[in-house]
């Protein structure tokens, strides 16, 4: 993107803006523009939420989700049923299952999937200390819900694997037809899985 002589500051937030993900040049200008000429006060807002999530939230010593304290609120509710532990990829994985209000266990999240192309293996997502937690004595079933891409199924089943080992239960979160959909629109893979994984 050319910069604009003078702008060093706007250039940098523009660079700052394109690290978001799925956020290209055009775009992040486009939001750097309207913050600047049309939002100064959301923008000092932004600013200010940033630098203080970025100094004040870290990793919850026993799930890995964000969390200000030690121990996430989650963690720490003793109403949740510990024997049961759902492993998520992300952050994000593990707010949209809360959302559902159907789950009431624990959660590990692994903050990513396995990538060999990307030099993620098994110590970049915390494998070991996945394990550790689930044969805390206490868990009796993990239930895996990665997502459903090549990589997310193949981080489920080096998990499975290795939890089998040690004794544990281990599930996998069913896929099937969405709720309020029409067969004839639904794509073939998942017809397929419904199929296969009915009940």
């Amino acid at each position: 993107m050319a910069t604009v002589s003078g702008n060093d500051a706007l250039d940098a937030l523009v660079q700052a803006l394109r690290r978001l993900p799925g956020v290209g040049a055009k775009s992040a200008s486009r939001m750097a523009f309207h913050l600047l000429q049309h939002d100064r006060p959301g923008a000092e807002l932004l600013s200010q939420a940033l630098h203080r999530a970025a100094g004040a939230v870290r990793h919850c010593a026993r799930c890995h989700t964000f969390t200000e304290a030690e121990v996430c609120s989650v963690c720490s509710d003793p109403e949740r049923d510990a024997s049961k532990l759902v492993v998520v990829e992300t952050p994000a994985d593990q707010a949209a299952l809360e959302r559902t209000g159907a789950f009431r266990g624990l959660y590990f999240v692994l903050m990513g999937r396995l990538s060999p192309l990307d030099g993620i293996g098994p110590k970049e997502i915390g494998l070991q200390k996945l394990f550790d937690r689930a044969t805390d004595g206490v868990v009796d079933e993990v239930i895996l819900a990665t997502n459903f891409t090549g990589e997310g199924e193949a981080t489920a089943h080096v998990i499975s694997e290795g939890l089998r080992a040690r004794g544990l239960r281990v599930t996998r979160l069913s896929r099937g037809v969405p709720v309020g959909s029409e067969l004839e629109f639904v794509d073939l893979g998942t017809i397929a899985h419904a199929l296969v994984d009915r009940r």
